[in-house]
């Protein structure tokens, strides 16, 4: 749902007056090259869109068992602690990676999800207000200064936790890109690794291998340990610390793929 934050620079569409309001670009609003509007015809089409999707999402994760969960009291105990962090997973633990999230708003967290200011982001938009988390209304291909600073008073003084797929939003496939360790450095908070594993999943051929768990599947989630990364370092220590947060991820997917396969 959610990728890297990015330059508000980037050109888009900008909401119609049409647009609800509470739909508005939440971090910076734009001057764009877009001409689509949201047309009444439009919105409808996104609202009767956003009633299917969110029942796609419930049956899917209705139909499968959490069987296994680790790490949750710890990270719940950050959240209580920071009131905000930086959860990350993989793009293609998307589905299972924000009800994780989710599950941890027991625990005080406010869980953002970052959605394209365009009118093509109205219907996500919506979706993610369905599913009863943030709006974070933003551009996911560039990381400027501007954009950093949007997220630093997202994160700091609204105290929301953008979710962040670090290989997204066009990959590579895993690799960790600087997003979440940029904004770990100047708001001070840490990141929140997350990995999924299903007993039974179909792979999609698409360049994050997105996975659809199967009906009736097993789950296992595990919270790694919360990461605070230096607030200073050269572009090889950032490299450094991009190549360990993946490496992190990975040990966390071998650790939930393991528990289901000790039943």
């Amino acid at each position: 749902m959610t990728q890297q934050p990015d330059d508000p620079a980037a050109a888009d569409d900008e909401p119609s007056s049409n647009e609800p309001p509470q739909l508005k670009n939440t971090l910076y609003r734009k001057v764009t090259r877009g001409r689509r509007k949201l047309t009444r015809g439009r919105l409808l089409l996104y609202r009767v869109a956003v009633v299917i999707a969110w029942w796609a999402v419930r049956a899917t994760w209705a139909s499968c068992r959490i069987t296994h969960v680790a790490g949750r009291e710890t990270a719940a105990e950050a959240i209580r602690e920071l009131k905000s962090l930086i959860p990350v997973y993989w793009h293609q633990h998307m589905l299972f990676g924000a009800r994780a999230l989710l599950d941890l708003r027991s625990a005080g967290l406010k869980v953002g999800f970052l959605v394209s200011p365009s009118i093509d982001g109205t219907g996500p938009a919506m979706l993610v207000q369905k599913v009863g988390a943030h709006v974070i209304r933003g551009s996911s291909t560039h990381t400027g200064a501007r954009a950093l600073r949007d997220y630093y008073e997202t994160i700091v003084k609204q105290q929301i936790s953008p979710a962040i797929t670090p290989d997204g939003p066009r990959g590579p496939l895993h690799e960790f890109k600087p997003g979440a360790i940029m904004l770990a450095q100047i708001t001070g908070k840490p990141i929140l690794p997350i990995a999924v594993a299903h007993s039974r999943k179909f792979t999609f051929r698409t360049w994050d291998s997105f996975e659809l768990p199967l009906p009736f599947s097993r789950v296992a989630i595990v919270y790694g340990e919360p990461v605070k990364v230096s607030r200073a370092m050269d572009a090889a220590a950032l490299a450094g610390w991009q190549q360990q947060m993946a490496e992190r991820l990975f040990d966390l997917r071998r650790q939930a793929e393991a528990a289901l396969e000790q039943g």
